[in-house]
């Protein structure tokens, strides 16, 4: 055999112990793991939330990061939520006061920068003070093809790539992390899962860690402190990006060492500009899931699980809409392209087992629920973000990951401290989520986040963007997965890909 057949028979029979050999190294004070026992990683994704996860890898001694691959070569043109807040985060990582991205800039992006990034962290941990072990592309279908002894992915590329890269990665044998959401399209999600389940490679979806516990609340329910269950209401202060009402109508170049058409991938040609990528892409219905798909996840992925909640009736959308003048005469603007600056999306979700039928209501750009007759008489607001649970005989407030919940007929309790597992980086820098996923590669069961149990929340997000999309109320038939009172509706739930860019599952 050879000596890369060697490393994966053991990286694949080492379940026995789901554990890793790792040896103390007492002269560096820190725990070690033979390079053959490293799963080796390929970061696809150098953007700015790219570099900002990635930092929080590199010292794991688990994880190898031997390649990495971004359309985009230089750090040119990035935007992100501070003007140096990425920069410090790196040069604060690689214990580097001076480190600069090569940019005109400040905000530090592409694939030459996360190379960079990789090895001058590598090497600093080596006496040379060298390392030059981390290849480049701008394509992941080359990367696949060519770096064999890549054990595992990591897709951190805007929403519309998650399921084409996902998938290819499956195939190939490759171990999957993605960020949220598994794709933009709602059958193109079902593909990503059909080929996790048929492959059984470690998958996980990021977004798992973030979510808070709904032991508290479902005590409060199951005991019927608020009557019936009829309504979960999820609110976020998203978006915090641009939400176009218009399409670009100039045509600046594409910048040096940026490949439009790799980023573009599946989606439909069109000329480049800077309002589509980096940050902004969210604001598209082509390219991104909207404020759900960005933080949904997070939120409601416990609630769905907790309340069992799978297959809604009917999708609800209430949105705002914009006007311009044409010819002196104020028209409404035919948008569906781009998401709305604020909406309130209802879903209907049938009963299940000896839970009735529920509501579940997400608001977004500023728009809140009723505030509730408790709070009124405390004096008290709804918080910017939060989540809400309403029976017929009373009403549960809490933050936006379910923390600090308050059952408004009694006291208001004393602030908890809030707990986000994607915060608190545990043993090795790495989340509980991650580490299970870690040791699913190794021949463990799969992570509590694996692709398959993320379904319901996946689905969610997806009709929510058909109806914001159409403008109207949808009926849908999970069993089929399909629209059934707007059958025009039902193009959203696919793409319609470019040549050489059709997916199937595996």
């Amino acid at each position: 055999m050879t000596s890369d057949q060697n490393r994966r028979k053991f990286l694949g029979t080492a379940a026995a112990t789901a554990a890793f050999t790792i040896v103390p190294r007492h002269v560096l004070g820190a725990p070690y793991v033979a390079p053959s026992d490293k799963i080796n990683l390929a970061y696809i994704g150098t953007g700015t939330q790219g570099l900002r996860e990635m930092v929080n890898l590199l010292p794991v001694p688990e994880i190898q990061i031997v390649s990495v691959c971004d359309p985009n070569k230089d750090a040119a043109d990035y935007r992100d939520w501070s003007p140096t807040g990425l920069l410090r985060n790196i040069r604060q990582a690689l214990g580097k006061p001076d480190w600069w991205a090569g940019a005109d800039g400040t905000i530090p992006g592409g694939r030459d920068v996360g190379q960079n990034v990789v090895e001058t962290f590598y090497g600093s941990k080596r006496p040379s003070g060298e390392y030059k072990g981390c290849s480049t592309y701008a394509d992941f279908r080359e990367l696949l093809d060519r770096e064999k002894d890549v054990d595992a992915v990591k897709i951190m590329t805007p929403d519309h790539l998650h399921a084409t890269i996902a998938i290819a990665a499956m195939k190939k044998g490759k171990h999957v992390m993605v960020h949220k959401p598994i794709a933009n399209r709602l059958r193109e999600a079902k593909m990503v899962l059909d080929t996790a389940r048929k492959t059984g490679v470690a998958t996980h979806f990021l977004p798992w860690d973030a979510n808070g516990s709904m032991e508290q609340v479902m005590g409060w329910i199951d005991s019927g402190a608020i009557g019936t269950l009829r309504e979960v209401h999820n609110w976020t202060n998203r978006p915090v990006w641009p939400q176009y009402p218009t399409l670009p109508d100039d045509t600046p170049p594409v910048p040096a060492g940026f490949d439009w058409n790799l980023w573009l991938g599946p989606e439909a040609d069109r000329p480049y500009h800077p309002h589509y990528t980096n940050m902004v892409f969210r604001g598209w219905f082509d390219f991104g899931g909207g404020s759900m798909a960005d933080m949904g996840h997070y939120s409601l992925w416990t609630v769905f699980n907790a309340l069992e909640l799978s297959g809604p009736t009917s999708v609800y959308p209430m949105l705002t809409h914009h006007c311009m003048l044409r010819e002196s005469v104020s028209r409404p603007i035919d948008n569906n392209f781009s998401f709305p600056e604020a909406s309130v999306v209802r879903f209907k979700y049938p009963a299940h087992g000896s839970r009735p039928a529920i509501d579940l209501i997400w608001y977004e750009g500023g728009m809140l629920p009723n505030v509730p007759e408790e709070l009124e008489r405390a004096g008290e607001e709804l918080p910017r973000e939060g989540m809400m649970f309403t029976g017929d005989k009373g009403q549960i407030l809490a933050g936006f990951h379910v923390e600090s919940p308050w059952l408004l007929s009694k006291p208001k309790p004393a602030p908890e401290r809030r707990q986000r597992g994607q915060q608190q980086h545990g043993q090795g820098g790495l989340t509980p989520g991650v580490r299970q996923w870690v040791a699913a590669c190794r021949g463990g069961k799969q992570s509590a986040g694996n692709f398959l149990n993320a379904w319901p929340i996946t689905e969610a997000v997806n009709l929510y963007a058909v109806a914001l999309r159409t403008r109207q109320r949808l009926k849908y038939d999970a069993q089929e997965m399909k629209i059934t009172n707007h059958p025009e509706a039902n193009q959203h739930l696919e793409r319609q890909y470019r040549k050489g860019w059709e997916l199937e599952s595996a």
